[in-house]
């Protein structure tokens, strides 16, 4: 089997033998996003207004308490050390690794997204739009922490820090993404946010597993 799809497929049996890996921040998105109608309004009106924000915001968080895990166990392991002194692409065993993470944390959040858009109250236009910009949008947030995770790789409790790198950058998804939500809720078209939703996941796709690879050269050093 291609070293490439071993890297795939091991990163996804480690995950499903520690469940609390995928399930933690899959928790964190669902229930952060049911206590925003006891906070603020239970009005549909209200929460449908917000609904994609909330959604975002929600999504972005999850992502990120995800984070911690892509390198940091291997990293215990000496598998990173492996990974570097292999003759095999560095940048493509990352990439693998990214997929893995998309898979196991975006992947879901998709699959929720409609129950949650329906719980706040989105009408089916909107929830389309929704699961549409978490598709073009969930594999930039796996691609551009993966540079923050290896940034920080071999620093113990990094979590803040983690978050401190990374959500700086993760703001201009965010805009675009609840912002085409936005606009199909009051019927105007969204290609141009579709579009730098598609812009940043080809440019993260072709930029963050170098980046990242060289972060983790740096950081074993």
């Amino acid at each position: 089997m291609n070293i490439y799809l071993q890297t795939l497929m091991r990163d996804l049996h480690s995950a499903i033998r520690n469940l609390s890996s995928i399930l933690n921040p899959l928790l964190f998105f669902i229930i952060s996003i049911s206590l925003f109608p006891l906070a603020i309004s239970p009005e549909a009106s209200t929460l449908s207004q917000i609904a994609a924000g909330i959604i975002w915001v929600a999504s972005m968080l999850a992502v990120l308490l995800s984070l911690n895990s892509l390198f940091h166990h291997d990293f215990d392991n000496g598998v990173l050390e492996q990974m570097l002194i292999s003759h095999h692409s560095l940048p493509l065993l990352i990439l693998s690794k990214i997929v893995a993470h998309w898979l196991l944390t975006g992947v879901p959040i998709i699959l929720l997204s409609p129950l949650l858009g329906v719980f706040l109250f989105l009408d089916d236009e909107s929830i389309k739009v929704l699961m549409l910009t978490l598709l073009l949008a969930t594999p930039s947030l796996s691609l551009i922490g993966a540079i923050g995770a290896s940034l920080i790789v071999s620093i113990k409790n990094s979590g803040m820090l983690l978050s401190l790198l990374i959500l700086p950058l993760y703001i201009p998804i965010l805009i675009f993404a609840s912002s085409a939500v936005s606009q199909a809720q009051a019927g105007l078209e969204i290609d141009a946010q579709l579009y730098f939703l598609a812009t940043i996941l080809t440019v993260s796709l072709m930029l963050a597993p170098f980046v990242s690879a060289l972060s983790l050269r740096i950081s074993l050093e």
